[in-house]
């Protein structure tokens, strides 16, 4: 009996051995997507059965990515902490809030949503797309300047995000906000600033808690409020106008 005891002992500390080694001491951080075309590039053989099997599916993925809705002046990237792209999202979401009836003071539009850069020239809906592949729409929130304050705070310890013309912040290298100005006035503690974002950062994501203070939202939820319809429409309107996008380096965010 002993023995079977013994053994049974011995049968259980091996199993957890077993199970201590096995587990893993891993966590997903981050999970990231690309678009890579698999084209003459990649393929200089391509398969002529797989390519005949391919062929109504590419139609139709096609006819839905491939159509052009404008056009880039120059190559843009999202980078902080102020890039091209990342001042041209937050611009072209304060050139929407007209239709919603708006006037905010300013935008903001996080680094880490913007999942491609824009190439110079002909851009189509499926680059769009690859920019903006979330189904993130856009809001209106308001916050008190000293709410404003804190968010730039948050946003100087990310080392900057998306923000648009007319908002200056300086900030030091270790993330510290030194300063903070909107259209060229610091900023009041005791007034209002109405805000334009996506809903994600509304609802006080990516750190930017200080989006959880707002009142008076305004989030329109149907799906032609997702922020690559609206980045869609601004493109287009350019490209009827005869006008390539374009976006330029303000010292938005500047590292003191």
């Amino acid at each position: 009996m002993k023995e079977s005891r013994r053994a049974s002992l011995g049968f259980l500390l091996s199993a957890l051995v077993v199970l201590s080694a096995c587990s893993s001491h891993y966590a997903v951080t981050r999970v990231e997507r690309t678009r890579i075309v698999v084209d003459s590039r990649y393929d200089r053989q391509p398969d002529a059965q797989a390519q005949t099997f391919i062929a109504p599916f590419k139609q139709q993925v096609d006819s839905v990515m491939g159509p052009v809705v404008g056009t880039a002046a120059r190559d843009m990237n999202a980078d902080r902490p102020e890039s091209l792209l990342s001042n041209l999202l937050p611009d072209i979401l304060m050139w929407a809030a007209a239709k919603y009836g708006e006037q905010p003071d300013l935008g903001v539009y996080n680094i880490g949503g913007i999942r491609a850069a824009l190439s110079k020239g002909p851009v189509t809906y499926g680059d769009v797309l690859d920019i903006a592949p979330f189904e993130n729409k856009i809001c209106f929130i308001t916050l008190s300047g000293d709410k404003l304050l804190e968010l730039f705070a948050q946003i100087a310890r990310r080392g900057g995000e998306g923000l648009s013309h007319g908002v200056q912040l300086v900030i030091t290298a270790d993330g510290k906000l030194v300063s903070a100005m909107v259209n060229g006035q610091p900023i009041d503690p005791t007034r209002s600033y109405r805000l334009t974002t996506i809903d994600y950062l509304a609802q006080g994501n990516d750190g930017m808690t200080a989006f959880k203070a707002g009142t008076n939202l305004n989030a329109p939820a149907d799906e032609s409020n997702n922020s690559r319809y609206i980045i869609i429409d601004y493109f287009r309107q350019l490209q009827a106008q005869g006008k390539s996008v374009d976006a330029t380096l303000e010292d938005r965010v500047k590292v003191q």
